[in-house]
């Protein structure tokens, strides 16, 4: 079984995109091409020794968890002024370098959260409608192409960076044990789907 690493369309890229904070296009194809090259190296060694690639062996919610942390540090390490937010669970995952102390802060204002999702268009949860530039990966998995060694890599399909408000979200009823989240209704999607940085 051969495994295939995928790298980025420089092509398909908004390069009028407008970006906060001193991002560049060129640090999400970056980003991107870390991923793209961890997976192709991880996978590698995975499948010489027999074994599944690491995107068949991930649940959908663990897979978009380790992507977003990945690309949260893949985007620290390329940008010029954000870093990680070193608040365990703090909002948001990016902050501007030096607004707060030790940059560590539980809930702020300056910076951008990094979500991912395979649902096409951009549609995610998070745990509370905010203001926040709200940065969205949507990722394809092939999972079912058969023979295993003919499935494609894992690529990204979309990338969405845009500044939302409280007033985009709605909130989703859960039962007694489930978590609350807020999704962007439809014109908070249309609204981030404007601010398109990567599309195939």
């Amino acid at each position: 079984m051969a495994v295939t690493r995928n790298t980025v369309d420089d092509a398909k890229f908004n390069r009028k995109a407008k970006l906060p904070y001193e991002l560049r296009v060129d640090d999400f194809a970056l980003a991107m091409q870390d991923i793209y090259d961890f997976f192709y190296d991880v996978n590698s060694h995975l499948v010489a020794k027999g074994l599944d690639r690491l995107d068949d062996m991930l649940r959908p919610a663990i897979m978009s968890g380790v992507l977003s942390d990945m690309l949260t540090a893949s985007l620290a390490k390329h940008s010029r002024a954000l870093v990680e937010n070193q608040y365990f669970n703090g909002h948001p995952d990016l902050i501007v370098k030096g607004r707060y102390p030790n940059n560590s802060i539980k809930a702020g204002v300056d910076g951008v959260e990094i979500k991912t999702t395979r649902k096409t268009g951009g549609a995610v949860d998070t745990h509370g409608a905010r203001d926040q530039w709200m940065c969205v990966f949507v990722y394809a998995i092939d999972n079912e192409a058969e023979p295993s060694s003919n499935r494609k890599p894992l690529g990204f399909t979309e990338v969405y960076l845009g500044k939302v408000t409280v007033t985009d979200f709605r909130k989703n009823a859960r039962g007694e044990l489930g978590t609350r989240t807020a999704t962007l209704h439809a014109e908070g999607i249309a609204k981030l789907r404007q601010s398109w940085v990567y599309r195939l």
